[in-house]
């Protein structure tokens, strides 16, 4: 069987990621993250989200074997399936992270992570997921020939529900839907485009829930 290198065709590395993901960390999800928290980054990938984290505690997951060569010092890692967190203490998790992920996984694998990821949070953990949303997304969306399931802004919220979690921030039109477009990558546009009111050609979505109590 031939192996496919995925993160040598459709995801190859991008320095543009950094500038986006510590302009995002800085503007956006700090906020979300308290110092004395653990941050978990489900399917890290380049680790430019968790690499900007300041916390606590950090730890990064991802099945891809490349991905720990991509961490800063001092971030706990694991190579494997997001499905399977047993190596996580129960409660252990106050911020759970996922960008563009869960489209990558089949509804039972995203059920299995919801159920995995359920008893590793703590009382006040939170899951944020930031994915495409397929509602302003589908001309491109199966562009990415590892895409295997379709939600919007409306499907994701209700499947999380399904699964036992509590939605309590949906903003559909979150990000623009990729590093490869047309608009520069500069803290100071990204800045200014996550305080904009309308953000027509946003296609990213981002979902907040945490377990129902």
């Amino acid at each position: 069987m031939t192996t496919v290198d995925y993160h040598h065709s459709r995801l190859v590395a991008d320095d543009r990621r950094d500038v986006l993901w510590q302009s995002l960390w800085r503007y956006c999800f700090s906020a979300m993250v308290r110092p004395d928290d653990c941050v978990l980054d489900l399917g890290a990938g380049y680790c430019n989200f968790i690499n900007s984290v300041v916390a606590r505690r950090r730890i990064a997951v991802d099945w891809w074997e490349g991905f720990p060569a991509n961490l800063a010092p001092g971030i706990e890692h694991k190579v494997g399936s997001v499905t399977d967190l047993d190596f996580l203490d129960d409660g252990a998790v106050d911020f759970a992270f996922a960008s563009n992920l869960f489209e990558h996984l089949t509804k039972d694998e995203f059920s299995m992570t919801l159920d995995a990821l359920r008893p590793k949070l703590s009382k006040h953990g939170t899951l944020t997921i930031l994915q495409p949303n397929y509602r302003y997304a589908f001309r491109e969306y199966f562009d990415d020939f590892d895409h295997k399931s379709v939600y919007t802004h409306v499907s994701l919220p209700d499947y999380l529900v399904a699964h036992g979690y509590e939605v309590f921030l949906v903003k559909p039109r979150f990000m623009p839907l990729s590093v490869k477009g047309r608009l520069p990558i500069k803290p100071f546009l990204i800045r200014a485009w996550l305080a904009a009111p309308i953000k027509p050609i946003g296609k990213q979505m981002l979902v907040r829930a945490r377990p129902r109590r």
